[in-house]
């Protein structure tokens, strides 16, 4: 009966993209003017549009030259303003070119909605000025972006905990890491605030407020093999990241051994952030097959979305020793019935040195029964091979590690469930 229902589900979904699609493709024929100026202008080349002109309101300035020059332009489907209504988190796809390297895709994000954006503008003007209009430009500098000037040495827990999740329980070692590795100046690799202008300093602190994610991407790269996009530079308000391939939900009806694989990757990346040798425990609040990506030539899954991610110091918590900080916590399963749903508290994250929550993640929202996307069940390891089905191991350890029944039961789960789809993935190839 589930099954007939998801498949109905399925249907509706294709019957309203279709409807969609058609409606979409009559606006566009009334609109052929504008469509034909949309293809002739490159707007990454416009102040404006990239909100170049709003700095140092703005995330950076590290690519301006290759914006100016060109060197960056949208694909087709990015080049059409009309379609920006459907873009409500203003990601885009673009080329990049290098005159000896030829063309590469990239994506520009804008880290958030033209509503939050907006907000975010109002909030520094009526910090600056009482009114929610004014010129943002001028106001950066007299609110809590701008305290910081030159005769501050460093950014310490006390003046940026709480502004985000990545600085919900920010230590002076994560902060020093965010800073000494900021990419948006020229100096980078000291630590000391003092050697950022008074711009850059104001960039990193609004950026670290609105949408910490391009300083996530800079201070944990993927060069060093953390499991994320490649950061590249920003312009204005528009943020620069490698492209990385299709997203994980493309993947949901791919063939049994590819699935097993990238179920292996996703505990593999669950691991790697919770237990490392650097004891930064960095935590997946936001966790949806939308916000993981396959790498198109080595297969590699990699977060691709980095906003939400709380970043603990097991070194400072050790420290410390707040009340319970090495008794295990097991997140509690919340089974809300909605997509990609979540439960947990910052502050236990914050407190604790042994942590399931992004096993408890990922078993929930990708892998096991309980994974809810676009209509459909089953998570990412539906529908096993009938001898998987027969064993009922596979089956036993998703529900361990989703939902544990046992006491610490989902600790052991994800460490049997990754050594179970590691067995199955070396049997496939």
């Amino acid at each position: 009966m589930w099954r007939l229902l998801t498949l109905k589900l399925g249907r509706l979904y294709c019957c309203l993209k279709f409807l969609f699609v058609v409606s979409l493709l009559v606006f566009m024929l009334m609109n052929t003017h504008t469509l034909f100026d949309s293809f002739q202008k490159n707007e990454l080349t416009d102040r404006r549009f990239i909100s170049l002109n709003k700095c140092p309101a703005c995330f950076g300035t590290s690519w301006c030259r290759k914006f100016m020059n060109g060197q960056i332009t949208f694909e087709t489907w990015g080049r059409l303003r009309i379609l920006d209504f459907l873009n409500v988190k203003n990601v885009y796809f673009a080329q990049y070119g290098e005159p000896r390297e030829g063309a590469r895709r990239i994506v520009l994000k804008r880290l958030g909605s033209n509503q939050e954006l907006m907000e975010m503008e109002q909030k520094v003007c009526k910090r600056a000025t009482g009114r929610p209009r004014c010129d943002v430009t001028q106001a950066m500098y007299k609110t809590q972006f701008s305290r910081l000037n030159g005769e501050v040495r460093l950014l310490t827990p006390d003046i940026v905990e709480g502004w985000s999740d990545l600085v919900h329980c920010p230590s002076q070692r994560l902060l020093d890491r965010i800073v000494r590795r900021y990419a948006e100046t020229k100096d980078s690799g000291s630590f000391l605030m003092k050697n950022l202008k008074d711009s850059e300093r104001m960039q990193l602190l609004l950026t670290l407020a609105f949408n910490p994610e391009p300083l996530v991407l800079q201070s944990f790269p993927s060069d060093e093999g953390w499991p994320f996009a490649k950061y590249l530079g920003a312009c204005g308000r528009m943020v620069a990241v490698n492209y990385v391939g299709n997203e994980l939900w493309s993947f949901y009806h791919a063939p049994w051994e590819k699935r097993v694989d990238l179920a292996w990757q996703l505990l593999e990346i669950a691991e790697q952030l919770t237990n490392n040798d650097f004891e930064f425990a960095l935590y997946l609040l936001d966790v949806s097959f939308d916000n993981f990506a396959v790498g198109s030539r080595d297969g590699k899954v990699i977060v691709i979305d980095a906003e939400n991610i709380i970043v603990a110091d097991k070194r400072l918590i050790k420290q410390n020793k707040p009340q319970n900080w090495d008794v295990w916590y097991e997140s509690k399963f919340d089974d809300c019935g909605k997509e990609a749903c979540l439960s947990f508290s910052k502050d236990i994250l914050c407190s604790r040195v042994t942590v399931d929550h992004n096993y408890y993640a990922i078993c929930q929202n990708l892998l096991s029964r309980y994974a809810n996307w676009r209509g459909t069940s089953g998570g990412l390891l539906h529908n096993p091979p009938p001898e998987i089905v027969r064993v009922g191991r596979l089956e036993a350890l998703l529900e361990e590690c989703a939902n544990p029944k046992k006491e610490y039961g989902r600790f052991q789960a994800a460490r049997e469930l990754r050594d179970y789809l590691a067995k199955l993935n070396n049997n496939v190839r």
